[in-house]
């Protein structure tokens, strides 16, 4: 057990700007954190944070506001490898939502296809805060998901695994890189990581997602300086990302400004400055990647 309190998080925020920009039929957020009435979804022992009081109907309400109709839900950590919350959300609409699981080695062939049954598509692995499974163990479980058309999403710092085309060479399923690769502002869009991220995507066998620029840009604000690495990756591979809010933007920084979600809807005409892209980003891309 953890000697000291987990952290609180804050409230994302309530008064979320109208977007500018109309987003097109089934535009999806391939990337939020949902969480639910504690009783009925109860957290594990020592959780590594506590989550702000917001439940799924708060994210539903927003996501209408914003123009998102379709989502795919990262389960959240603190529920340990109970999914319950994500398996119950997408029974409640299957057509609109997806969820990415957490499972470990020990998982029976028959909770995963009881997991795909009811709309899981892949698992994570968080290689920043080394929670959950390694590396090795992920290949091992991927293996196993193959049959299902699953992937792996990867929390990482790209310049800390700059050769990722060599890193999965032989990984059995497809890759998923959470956030951009969480680049390094400093380094710019020329940095080895950042463009081995680039040219991992163009294998075919990974994707990214555009998503959560506060974590670590250096304008906390309005994140002008993730516009550069966004911009990128669209121009290289338009057909290998999605896009994501990361809400409730748990764990963010001390001191950093909570995200008008609205603003990040208008970002992303900043990012991906054609319809076509657009499309693919927001709608093609993920009915593909999600099975919708």
């Amino acid at each position: 057990m953890s000697n000291s309190a987990p952290f609180q998080n804050p409230m994302p925020c309530v008064e979320t700007s109208q977007p500018k920009i109309t987003l097109p039929k089934n535009a999806t957020d391939c990337h939020c954190h949902l969480f639910g009435d504690m009783t009925k979804y109860p957290m594990m022992n020592d959780p590594a944070y506590l989550p702000p009081a917001v439940s799924v109907e708060d994210y539903m309400q927003l996501i209408q506001k914003l123009g998102i109709e379709r989502a795919v839900i990262v389960h959240a950590n603190v529920y340990g490898q109970d999914n319950s919350l994500a398996l119950d959300v997408i029974a409640s609409a299957p057509d609109r939502f997806r969820a990415i699981g957490l499972v470990d080695e020990s998982i029976t062939d028959a909770e995963l296809e009881r997991l795909h049954l009811g709309g899981v598509r892949g698992f994570r692995c968080n290689l920043v805060n080394q929670i959950g499974l390694s590396l090795d163990a992920a290949k091992k479980l991927g293996e196993r998901v193959k049959q299902y058309n699953w992937h792996t999403q990867f929390l990482m710092d790209v310049e800390k695994m700059p050769n990722l085309r060599e890193t999965f060479a032989d990984f059995p399923i497809d890759v998923v890189i959470d956030h951009m690769g969480r680049p390094v502002i400093e380094q710019g869009v020329q940095a080895k990581g950042f463009q081995g991220l680039i040219d991992f995507l163009k294998t075919g066998k990974a994707w990214s997602k555009l998503s959560a620029p506060y974590r670590t840009s250096k304008d906390p604000l309005f994140y002008r300086d993730i516009v550069p690495f966004a911009q990128a990756l669209v121009e290289a591979v338009p057909d290998r990302l999605v896009w994501g809010f990361d809400w409730p933007h748990v764990n963010m920084a001390p001191n950093t400004p909570m995200p008008d979600d609205g603003e990040l809807v208008n970002q992303i005409a900043q990012w991906i400055q054609t319809p076509t892209n657009i499309q693919k980003v927001m709608v093609d891309n993920p009915t593909r990647l999600y099975g919708f």
